[in-house]
């Protein structure tokens, strides 16, 4: 079984951001139709998506709703960096400090995951 963890590291002003937070979501959708396991980690300025997508009237709210259950969380150093904590919080999204107050990426890659980063 495959197990991957997609980071979304994309900020939310451009169309380019726009186009790899969509692919993310996308591969997110693709690892849980095929049953594998798979965590989708928001990150750096990426943790800004979480309010944008978690607005019903965003274009990608339900492309977003459909992979909600497959969020591990979002980098606590970098919600507060951005000014997104509370708002990453509300949305019931986990803040994530296991090293330097962001996400462990070598304990994903120790636990097997294979780490995919848009």
């Amino acid at each position: 079984m495959a197990k991957a963890a997609v980071v979304l590291l994309a900020d939310t002003e451009t169309k380019e951001g726009l186009g790899r937070m969509s692919n993310a979501l996308t591969s997110v959708r693709e690892f849980k139709d095929e049953d594998q396991e798979v965590a989708l980690i928001f990150d750096g300025a990426g943790t800004k998506w979480i309010g944008e997508l978690s607005d019903p009237d965003h274009k990608y709210n339900r492309h977003f709703e459909s992979v909600k259950g497959d969020i591990q969380g979002a980098c606590a150093y970098c919600a507060r960096t951005f000014g997104v904590k509370d708002e990453v919080q509300q949305n019931g999204v986990e803040l994530l400090g296991d090293f330097e107050g962001h996400p462990s990426l070598g304990k994903l890659v120790t636990q097997g995951y294979q780490v995919i980063t848009f």
